[in-house]
């Protein structure tokens, strides 16, 4: 399937549910951290998407990806999903919150990277400058959004997290034009859970004892920000590239601010709104197309003299 120069409305809306349900994720990773460790939390939210996968690719009778393909999604659900997870969750525990949210913000600029060495994706200067102007909106809404922000050591697992990201993006959008998007998403989930037991081996136990709230919130991890989040976001790549995909990463923090200001009454300052506006403005500066050039207009031969 030839990838489309520009978003069309569906992948607007995948982009949305994702993002929709990634922000709520960070907040359900901390609470969970309470009864769970890192490896549990992440052993049961991948375990729990793989369940629901392997339940849709049933009733849908979905084909697995090509044989040819399996050696390649092994390591992309290692990296792109046990990798990511085991990092971001170690250091959710440490790191303060502020501070993972502007190092998940690179994942933008360095699936852009990695789009443009590996998927020959054209970057041109107006998507770079939109990209960094929405970079700085992200930091702003962070630094003035009340959210802690410090660097200690444990941070470079975030820094791991963002690498594992963007490879797992990045390298799966060409496995979409041979395979279903719906087999290849389902396989690197079942390679991820595998991958992940061994850092959850005490899970049945830890559950026996968990507060009820907590094992919710294992749940909906597994559902909304996996099962739907991932499924959305890899419909949304299936459409548009990659580069310009992950653009929209950058309005993770504002829509974290903005559900916190209708559902917590947590009011943002006026520089908070105004690093929103600028994010905003960045994003769409990164995916504007240029104008075609008008076609010089024809001149017509004289006509032959008869």
């Amino acid at each position: 399937m030839p990838t489309p120069d520009r978003l069309d409305g569906r992948a607007l809306a995948f982009i949305g549910i994702a993002l929709l349900t990634w922000s709520s994720a960070y907040a359900a990773i901390a609470y969970a951290l309470a009864s769970f460790t890192p490896g549990e939390v992440a052993l049961a939210r991948l375990a729990i998407g793989s369940l629901c996968f392997a339940l849709l690719l049933l009733v849908k009778k979905v084909p697995l990806p090509a044989r040819r393909d399996w050696p390649q999604l092994t390591l992309l659900g290692v990296i792109g999903l046990t990798v990511y997870h085991l990092c971001l969750n170690t250091a959710e525990t440490r790191v303060a919150s502020g501070t993972a949210a502007i190092l998940i913000s690179l994942v933008p600029a360095t699936t852009a990277a990695l789009s443009a060495i590996w998927l020959r994706e054209r970057l041109s200067p107006r998507t770079l400058t939109g990209l960094a102007i929405a970079l700085v909106g992200v930091v702003l809404v962070v630094l003035t959004s009340g959210k802690d922000v410090k660097i200690e050591p444990m941070a470079a697992l975030v820094l791991v997290s963002v690498v594992a990201c963007s490879i797992f993006f990045v390298f799966q959008k060409p496995l979409f034009t041979r395979n279903s998007m719906l087999g290849v998403t389902g396989f690197t989930f079942f390679a991820g859970t595998l991958a992940a037991l061994p850092f959850g081996l005490h899970l049945p136990q830890a559950l026996m004892h968990a507060q009820a709230s907590h094992i919710g919130a294992l749940l909906w991890l597994g559902i909304a920000p996996t099962f739907v989040g991932y499924i959305a976001w890899n419909a949304a790549l299936q459409r548009a590239p990659a580069s310009q995909v992950s653009s929209f990463i950058y309005f993770s923090p504002p829509i974290a601010v903005l559900i916190g200001w209708v559902w917590l009454g947590e009011r943002p300052t006026l520089l908070t709104l105004v690093g929103g506006v600028i994010t905003v403005g960045g994003v769409v500066l990164a995916n504007a197309r240029r104008r075609a050039a008008s076609p010089a207009p024809v001149v017509g031969s004289p006509a032959k003299q008869h």
